[in-house]
């Protein structure tokens, strides 16, 4: 990796190739991932440019998802970063998750997994351990919060019932969702994950506090279960 550093300076590129210049003439979607990071950096080290900086922390990190769970100390570790370009990336990853967060708020009402997936899915994606989430609903399938109520490994033994509809019963919901993440990003529910449902929509049945779906969050996209399983809901 060391080599591939050895090269070209941004300035040496012609003024159209330049990130920056593509960014102001075509767009900040051209860029690829480098590009952009060389944007926040401005401006590289000797013997290696923003844009090639870029590519060693993607290469360190594992592209932009490891990028977001990088520490701020992890970052400034990295030759060429330091404190300054460290907060800058940090500060920007943070600015893309605030507008997530937004926009995932102005979509109130649930009523598909995808709604879910916009929901809860840029922040559990980055998430290290195994965490379960609940959301609660109002009659009308309108978000009302989001509790966050297990970290580690689950499966029906661990996870009490009590405590996922306490949260519900508490904010006077009508119905809930449950999603939980997959830390390897493959979002395919396991045998485990499909008991634990299970047990989850009887309890609901007898507390007349209804389980609507159980979507699995990974950073290669989401599962509905109740998509793949829908007899668990018509038993």
């Amino acid at each position: 990796m060391a080599d591939s550093l050895q090269g070209y300076r941004i300035k040496d590129l012609q003024e159209s190739q330049r990130p920056r210049e593509r960014l102001e003439s075509q767009g900040a979607e051209v860029l690829n991932d480098a590009e952009l990071i060389a944007i926040l950096l401005r401006v590289g080290m000797k013997g290696a440019s923003a844009v090639q900086i870029g590519q060693r922390l993607l290469y360190l990190f594992g592209g932009m998802e490891g990028l977001h769970r990088a520490s701020f100390v992890e970052l400034c570790n990295v030759e060429g970063v330091g404190p300054a370009k460290a907060a800058q990336i940090k500060a920007a990853i943070e600015v893309g998750r605030r507008i997530s967060k937004t926009k995932a708020e102005e979509r109130r009402l649930i009523s598909s997994p995808q709604d879910v997936a916009d929901q809860v899915q840029y922040k559990m994606a980055a998430l290290e351990q195994e965490e379960l989430w609940v959301l609660l609903l109002d009659t009308r399938n309108h978000h009302l919060r989001t509790e966050q109520l297990y970290r580690g490994s689950l499966n029906a033994s661990t996870v009490r019932p009590a405590e996922i509809f306490k949260a519900g019963i508490r904010h006077n919901a009508a119905a809930l969702i449950i999603v939980h993440n997959h830390p390897s990003g493959d979002p395919s529910p396991s045998p485990e994950d499909v008991n634990l449902t299970r047990m989850l929509i009887e309890a609901g049945k007898m507390l007349e506090l209804p389980i609507l779906d159980h979507v699995v969050v990974g950073s290669r996209g989401t599962t509905s279960i109740k998509t793949l399983h829908p007899g668990l809901w018509a038993a």
